[in-house]
């Protein structure tokens, strides 16, 4: 009964996990949607907020728990997990959660959210399970019910200029062209059974000049048509990337923290799919459907019993690729996230390639990559097998309805039922009923596969903007008076706090170092006083006025900051001290790099200002980097300056320059800092322990 309940269960969908760290929000999703909660990542993302570091099984729990969902969590050896309830979430590798969705007794059936649909034998199983699994069902108050969110088409598509009228355009041209593809076979009918039969030359002549003027026709509006689809892609390409880019850069900075870079360009990538078919596969889907139809009705007249032959022929082609689809679509996604992840180890190990070489790590990163591209040769390979045997099964249909209409058709000439110009017009006008038959079909399954390309690109599409850009306050600021407003900071409920209660104030115009420990949550309270992260409870004020309530947008535009993460950007040493700013002022470039003590290192340099830097092609040093950040900060005029390790990189004659500078700046200063001449050279101390709470102290005291 194990093995029968294994073939005939049915099949649960599968969910790939977006962040880094979200399998379990990926498994319960899973789980849920089979029950009949239709929900997603995105969905539950928004109620259940994940952390950096992922779910406990307890944090799993509860969230079932929201889900009217049973969880029971076992302990069990490996030989029990056919007794288990499925489907389930197995503890795996020690780090992650995958779904069981059925199990024999020798081979279990997985879905792993970071890999796709797996089946192992349990001899692999053994090496991941941890022996931990956490069973769900229904509880009696479950109900069904929708909450995932459909693709703003609409506004990903936005609107672009001459579309509707190019699209006519399109749909013109190709009618004109098909109108040309139904009468050559009707010559050739007319050329067998008048010209060949009848010996009629005058007539062969007008009907030569006519198929001529149809092969001519033809071309020429088949490249006009090809020219104005290409104009509509490549018009479509600009302005979904340019939506999708824009939407990006509107994400709150967690977004990117939580996701791998190379999963974030193969999401981005997928407009390119996306914007091919629907530009292309949607107006040829429509001319298929009218062709075929109008093509049916024409060999109708010739003989019902061959036009039933193509239908069936046709029919066919339609069941086997429904049931290669199933497979086809599990196997496509599977390759779509390895090569997501195959992208991400080359990102990464050109980024850390310093480190790699100095660890003589290259034969360990080779092999990860080697596996990884592996894993997407295994999944092409699937794909490819399905396919090869999906064209030797329509090659096979495809052949024998050939035989049977020519057979068929054979004996209908001897019975004198059909001249032989009418059976090679039918024979011409069938094969167009099963090409277009066989074309509305790939591309009705294309159009579905597309669901792959729109849930990848929904999770940038998808996501909630960075909220608070657009403030409501409008009024001028009575001063820049900062006030740390009791805040509160964890990062997903049933965390720990990294901030708790956290509370104090700077003055306009006065400096405060902020020191303690590492991990004490000193650059996490710089992001909640920079607007990037959010509070869990309390408010940043300035002026007496909360940041969100003044604007995001409009707060950022009186800060400057240097982060420890900070980078500079491909270009000039000049573009990026002004960030690139179209009316860059070459006076106030040298100004700020002075007061960086960085001018004079730069005009040192053959190419001065114009010497070319960027993320990863830069000659310049990390203290060098930092004083370029700190004249990025400076150009614009900030009300308030923060600096996060701003000067952990540079000896102590510069450091003290630069801070001597900064302390005769007439702005607004918070210092985060562990060298003690950086700390000294503030006015207040504000100490953060261990549990996130701010204790201030004087500078003399701390020195003490």
């Amino acid at each position: 009964m194990e093995r029968l309940r294994f073939g005939l269960r049915r099949r649960i969908e599968f969910i790939a996990q977006n962040e880094a760290a979200e399998c379990g929000l990926a498994c319960l999703a899973m789980i849920a949607r089979h029950h009949g909660h239709d929900t997603d990542l995105q969905a539950l993302r928004r109620r259940f907020p994940n952390s950096l570091v992922g779910s406990s099984l307890q944090r799993l729990m509860e969230i079932a728990d929201h889900l009217s969902l049973t969880a029971r969590p076992l302990r069990l050896e490996l030989e029990e997990l056919p007794q288990l309830r499925t489907p389930c979430i197995l503890h795996w590798d020690l780090n992650h959660f995958v779904v069981l969705e059925a199990c024999d007794g020798k081979r279990a059936r997985l879905l792993d959210p970071a890999h796709g649909r797996r089946t192992l034998p349990l001899q692999e199983v053994s090496k991941h399970f941890t022996g931990v699994a956490l069973e769900l069902a229904r509880k009696p108050q479950f109900r069904k019910l929708s909450e995932r969110r459909k693709l703003p088409w609409k506004s990903l598509i936005g609107h672009v200029t001459g579309l509707k009228r190019a699209l006519l355009q399109v749909l013109m041209l190709s009618i004109t062209l098909e109108v040309f593809v139904l009468v050559v076979p009707l010559l050739t009918q007319w050329l067998i059974d008048q010209v060949i039969a009848l010996a009629d030359r005058d007539l062969l002549g007008l009907i030569m000049m006519g198929m001529v003027f149809a092969f001519v026709f033809q071309s020429v509006v088949g490249a006009l048509r090809s020219w104005v689809v290409l104009w509509i892609g490549t018009l479509m390409k600009v302005q979904w990337s340019s939506n999708a880019f824009s939407h990006l850069l509107r994400l709150p900075v967690d977004f990117f923290e939580k996701r791998h870079m190379g999963d974030l360009l193969s999401r981005t990538g997928s407009v390119d799919s996306i914007q091919r078919t629907i530009s292309t596969r949607l107006i040829e889907s429509v001319l298929d459907g009218a062709m075929l139809v109008l093509t049916l009705a024409f060999i109708y007249h010739y003989s019902v019993s061959l036009t039933l032959i193509t239908v069936l022929t046709v029919a066919a082609y339609a069941v086997l690729r429904w049931f290669t689809y199933v497979r086809l679509e599990e196997f496509t996604h599977s390759m779509l996230i390895n090569a997501a992840n195959v992208q991400s180890e080359m990102m990464e190990t050109i980024r850390g390639i310093s480190t790699i070489k100095l660890h003589n790590n290259g034969r360990q990163r080779c092999t990860r990559y080697t596996n990884a591209s592996v894993e997407v040769a295994n999944s092409a390979i699937r794909v490819h097998r399905i396919e090869i045997l999906f064209a030797a099964l329509s090659k096979m249909t495809a052949g024998t309805s050939r035989i049977l209409t020519l057979w068929l058709g054979a004996r209908m000439v001897l019975d004198n039922a059909l001249t032989i110009g009418m059976l090679m017009a039918f024979i011409a006008y069938s094969e167009q009923v099963v090409a277009r038959g066989s074309s509305l079909i790939d591309k009705g399954i294309e159009l579905r596969m597309l669901r792959l390309q729109a849930d990848r690109l929904s999770d940038i599409v998808l996501a909630t903007p960075e909220k608070h850009l657009e403030g409501k306050f409008h009024g001028t600021l009575p001063n820049t008076d900062i006030q740390v407003d009791n805040i509160s900071f964890r990062y997903a409920k049933g965390e720990r706090w990294v901030l708790l209660n956290c509370g104090f104030s700077v003055a306009a115009g006065e400096s405060v170092a902020v020191v303690g420990p590492s991990g004490c949550g000193k650059t996490t309270l710089v992001k909640l006083m920079l607007g990037l992260l959010r509070p869990s409870a309390g408010a940043i004020r300035v002026g007496g006025v909360d940041i969100r309530t003044l604007g995001l947008e409009r707060y950022r535009d009186m800060v400057g900051s240097v982060m420890q993460d900070d980078r500079l950007f491909t270009g000039s040493i000049a573009e990026n001290i002004s960030f690139f700013d179209p009316q860059a002022s070459e006076e106030r470039i040298r100004e700020v790099a002075k007061a960086a003590a960085i001018d004079e290192e730069i005009r040192r340099m053959p190419m001065g200002y114009d010497t070319r830097v960027g993320d990863m092609g830069s000659t310049l040093s990390g203290g060098q980097k930092q004083r370029i950040l700190l004249a990025r900060a400076l150009y614009r005029r900030p009300a308030i300056l923060v600096l996060d390790e701003a000067t952990s990189h540079l000896d102590t004659e510069r450091e003290h320059s630069i801070n001597q500078v900064v302390s005769a700046l007439p702005i607004t200063r918070i210092i985060v800092a562990h060298r003690r001449e950086t700390i000294a050279s503030a006015q207040r101390i504000v100490r953060l322990d261990p549990q996130g709470r701010a204790i201030e102290l004087k500078a003399a005291s701390h020195a003490a």
